[in-house]
């Protein structure tokens, strides 16, 4: 966190110990940028059978991340839409896109969840797995989570990357939040109960506790990453793991 920045962020993606068993590289990717109002933070999974993977979780955040900083708050879910919009016609003429076509963009399969805060409003946009999580500093609060979406099978979810990604666009709105979470689903496993409507308790609001008292970023990053890579996070999922915890307040 830089003097200047209005909002606190700490972040940090693990590869997990299946990818690494494999020597391969983590799928996941995550990004933010903020002003003196508004905060963009977004997270992204690369689909483990797509080729490009990887390439499609880094340019879905970083685009993001470009476009909605700007963007007319007042228009955001659109605004949300043409964002992914122009991610794709990115990928549609990546040097690695064969095709230069939309059956060229499974290549690049990645889930996308995101959140916009501005002046105490926001939004989470969500396709796919993984999770966000909007906490509250009233306790009586209930906490606001956009919740992971899966198929018809366990393993299977949705990506920005297929032809009817917007059918799979989630819009979540919350107000006057304290903290966020964005993470991939290598952690909503052990950050989220069973029915993945409710927060795992002995999880998230230690850390939510411990990041908004610690003062120094990088400490504060290596106990996030400290945390899942610890023995019982890996039996829990053998999943790349990536956390995104914004301070709003």
């Amino acid at each position: 966190m830089k003097n200047n920045d209005t909002f606190k962020i700490v972040a940090v993606t693990t590869v997990g110990t299946y990818h690494k068993a494999k020597g391969f590289r983590g799928q996941d990717f995550f990004a933010s940028k903020q002003n003196k109002r508004r905060v963009v933070a977004v997270v992204s999974d690369g689909a483990g059978s797509a080729k490009y993977g990887k390439i499609g979780a880094k340019c879905v955040c970083e685009k993001m991340c470009d476009i909605l900083l700007k963007a007319d708050f007042t228009q955001i879910r659109q605004n949300i839409i043409n964002a992914v919009d122009a991610t794709r016609d990115e990928l549609m003429i990546h040097r690695l896109n064969k095709t230069k076509d939309e059956n060229g963009l499974l290549d690049f399969s990645a889930t996308l969840i995101g959140a916009v805060y501005q002046d105490g409003k926001g939004v989470f946009f969500h396709i796919g797995d993984g999770a966000g999580i909007a906490l509250f500093e009233k306790p009586t609060h209930q906490a606001v989570i956009s919740e992971p979406e899966n198929g018809i099978f366990a393993s299977e979810t949705f990506f920005y990357t297929m032809d009817d990604w917007k059918d799979s666009l989630r819009f979540t709105p919350f107000n006057g939040a304290q903290s966020l979470f964005l993470m991939t689903d290598g952690v909503t496993c052990f950050a989220l109960k069973n029915n993945e409507n409710t927060l795992e308790k002995d999880f998230i609001g230690p850390i939510n506790r411990f990041l908004r008292q610690e003062k120094d970023t990088a400490r504060a990053t290596r106990a996030l990453k400290n945390t899942l890579e610890t023995p019982k996070a890996c039996r829990l999922s053998a999943d790349d793991k990536t956390l995104m915890w914004v301070g709003l307040k």
